[in-house]
This record gives structure tokens, sequence and C-alpha cells, in this order.
């Protein structure tokens, strides 16, 4: 498998990337991580109510105390599968993965208070949106670094 195949199964769930890369220690605690967090947080509950349109209900299911931590495990898990792989030999490569975590983190503090077109996106659907220019600035980070 190829470091991109390895991103994508630690995108899929944090921790496979890892396993697939023989790092068995380093994937269960992801995958542990991720369990505790995702129970802690409600974070399934949350994305049932917001891909079923229940913001509001979303939103009041939120422990931010727990999910805060998601973006940063989440993006961190992708970076390390991804650089264990073979994938990290660039000058800056951790930065289109760094950046995004930020962004989420934050969109996920603003997420009961930012409307779009008059919608509030609720704490699921603003975060996503925000991992967007996340990745577009870390690259743009990293391409500007590299010039520097």
């Amino acid at each position: 498998m190829n470091p991109k195949e390895k991103l994508l199964w630690s995108i899929a769930f944090p921790g496979f990337g890892q396993l697939l890369n023989g790092k068995y220690l380093k994937g269960f605690l992801f995958i542990l991580l991720e369990f505790i967090i995702n129970v802690q947080s409600n974070f399934n509950q949350i994305i049932f109510f917001s891909f079923n349109g229940e913001i509001n209900k979303a939103i009041e299911q939120t422990e931010y105390q727990w999910l805060m931590f998601y973006p940063c495990i989440y993006f961190f898990s992708m970076w390390d599968a991804y650089k264990d792989a073979g994938g990290d030999k660039e000058q800056y490569a951790y930065l289109p993965f760094v950046v995004p975590a930020f962004f989420v983190t934050i969109g996920l503090m603003y997420a009961e208070r930012v409307r779009l077109f008059g919608v509030c996106l609720g704490t699921v659907w603003f975060p996503m949106l925000c991992a967007i220019p996340g990745v577009v600035v870390g690259l743009l980070l990293r391409k500007i670094f590299r010039n520097v």
C-alpha cells in the first residue's frame, strides 16, 4: 500500500492507517482515543441529529470539553499514518494536516453562533466546512515556506 492509501484509511477511522503501517500500539491507542472521545462527546448522536437536520438537538447534545479534542486526534492520526508510510519526505509536509486541525477546532467553538445564509450549520457541518480552508491555507503555507 502506498502512503495515500494509508492516509485514506486513517481518514475513515483514526488508527487504521497505523495498523496498516504495522504500528500496532499507536494504532490501537488512536482507536481507543477515538472511541473515548466519541462516547464522551456524544459525537455519534450529534452526527445522527445533524444528518437528519436536527441541528438544535445536535448542539444540545454536544459535550464541547470532549469534542474539542477530536480534530487534533483526527488530523494527527492522518499525518502520522501518512508520515510512517513514507509520505512525509517533503519539507513542511505536516502543514496541510496541522492547519485544518486548528481551523476545525476554532470552527467547533463558533459553530453555534455562525450562520451561513441565515442557517446554523451546527457542531458537525460548520467544523467540517472549516477543514476546507484549513487544507488550502496549509498547502499555501507549505508552498510559501518551501520557497523562502
